[in-house]
Parts: structure tokens; C-alpha cells; sequence
């Protein structure tokens, strides 16, 4: 009956954890290019009996073993890359990626971070930033009287400049960065990734080519989560915690059922 208390308290937190995961995911839901935490729960050791195949005092041996398990710990929150929905925002300065890749910005640190998130602008030199300031890697310097701004599916920057006739001139061009395990990527807030150990190692490239996303002027990525799928998913955390609790308070009953037996 100890054993049970301690394997649904257990329990009871692992449901509280997948509740935060989901509180997070929902709070998200309309954070540009977020993506999802997936919880995932491994079972604890087990106490055992009797091994399986041990043989009996007949000489016989046992087909299945004896034991019984003592709960569950959460052992890892996945971040998943599934591309979110595009939407179109008709302001040039917006791009999303159609496929695998990050850009590529850098942190005050001079240290380079990842995005998925697409909503640059354009800071005070001309210079191509992200919303909190973050220079593109790519130093994308847009001249003060351009008229207008092209980003080809390519990475390609281009401006149109009084009595140019209309022709584009090239100021740039972005490139993505991609890696082996995306959910290696450590996350660091603002919309922003890091490589670790796990992620390996960026490998650049041209987007559209070998393997990298196509960039779509115009538009954002949204984020990929599905507000039906994680309101079920907590419908399911809540029935487990209350089931939990539940097996809490019959230990208890049988505890003091226990406390009080008389002779």
C-alpha cells in the first residue's frame, strides 16, 4: 500500500508535467513559426519476485516472472517540426520557409542563432533585422531610396531604385541553415534556436537547392499547433491525474483500515 501511494503521486506528477507542456503549446498557438512540445513518459524500474524462466522447486520453469512496477517519470519533451500554416501578410519584409531550414541571425554575443521565424524589418542603417533587433546573418543592407524589395524563391535580394528604370539591382542574398536532428536544438526563447551536441553541426546552403526550403515573400509560417488535438490531450492529462489521485486516496483507505485492525 506505501508502494502504491508513491507510484500514483508519480503519476500524478507526470500528468501535472504533460499539463504544462500543453499550457505552453496553447499559449503559443499564435506565436509565428512556434512548434509543439510533445511530452514523453518512460516507465520506472521494476521490483521483482520472480525472474521469467526461473526454474520451480519441481523443476518446472516459470513462464512469466513476478513483479511490479513503481510509476512513471517524464523522460524527454520533444520539440516537433512540422511545418505550421502560411500566412499571407502582403509586406515584403516577410518571408517563410517552404521546407527544411533556419535563418541564420546573429546574437549581441557574436555567436549565431536559428529562426524559423520570418518577420524581419529593416533598422535604422538599412540593415535587415528581426523584431527584437537580432542582425540577419546575411547582412542584407537595403538602400535608403529603394522603392521597392524582391526576394526570389532563392534567397535572392533585390531593390528597385529611382531612375533605374525599374530594373533590380542585387543587394544580397539569404541562405538557410539545416541540421541533422532538429529537436537536438536547444531552445533559447524569442523565437530562437542554438546548436548542441545533439542538433550537429549547421550545414548552409541556398535555399531552394539540395534538400533546403524554398522562401515565400509575403508570408509567415504559424504555428503548428492544433488547438483541437491539445485540448483532447488535456481532457486525457486531467481523467489520468484525477484516476492517479484516485488511486492515492484507496491506499490511504486501506491504510487505515490497517491503523485500525483490533485483536
Amino acid at each position: 500500500m506505501i508502494r502504491a501511494l508513491y507510484t500514483a503521486a508519480s503519476g500524478m506528477e507526470a500528468n501535472q508535467f504533460l499539463t504544462d507542456t500543453i499550457a505552453h503549446n496553447v499559449a503559443n498557438a499564435n506565436t509565428v513559426a512556434f512548434k509543439k512540445f510533445r511530452a514523453d513518459f518512460n516507465d520506472l524500474f521494476y521490483q521483482t519476485f520472480r525472474e521469467a524462466g526461473a526454474t520451480t522447486l519441481s523443476g518446472g520453469q516459470v513462464p512469466s516472472g513476478l513483479r511490479v512496477g513503481l510509476g512513471v517519470q517524464p523522460g524527454s519533451s520533444q520539440r516537433l517540426f512540422g511545418v505550421g500554416t502560411f500566412q499571407n501578410t502582403e509586406n515584403p519584409l516577410d518571408l517563410a520557409v517552404a521546407g527544411d531550414g533556419f535563418f541564420q541571425v546573429l546574437l549581441p554575443s557574436g555567436d549565431t542563432a536559428y529562426t524559423r521565424d520570418g518577420s524581419f524589418q529593416i533598422d535604422a542603417t538599412g540593415q535587415v533585422v528581426t523584431s527584437d533587433g537580432l542582425l540577419l546573418a546575411d547582412s542584407i543592407v537595403v538602400p535608403e531610396d529603394a522603392l521597392s524589395i524582391d526576394i526570389a524563391d532563392d534567397g535572392t535580394v533585390g531593390v528597385t531604385q529611382p531612375g533605374g528604370n525599374g530594373a533590380i539591382s542585387v543587394v544580397g542574398n539569404i541562405t538557410l541553415a539545416r541540421f541533422q536532428n532538429n529537436a537536438g536544438l536547444s531552445s533559447m526563447g524569442q523565437n530562437l534556436y542554438t546548436e548542441t551536441a545533439a542538433s550537429g553541426a549547421p550545414q548552409q546552403g541556398t535555399p531552394s537547392d539540395q534538400g533546403f526550403g524554398s522562401l515565400k515573400q509575403g508570408f509567415l509560417e504559424g504555428s503548428n499547433v492544433s488547438i483541437v488535438d491539445e485540448l483532447v490531450n488535456l481532457i486525457i492529462a486531467q481523467r489520468a491525474f484525477e484516476t492517479n489521485s484516485k488511486a492515492v486516496q484507496t491506499a490511504d483507505e486501506l491504510l487505515s483500515i490497517t491503523n485500525n485492525l483490533r485483536r
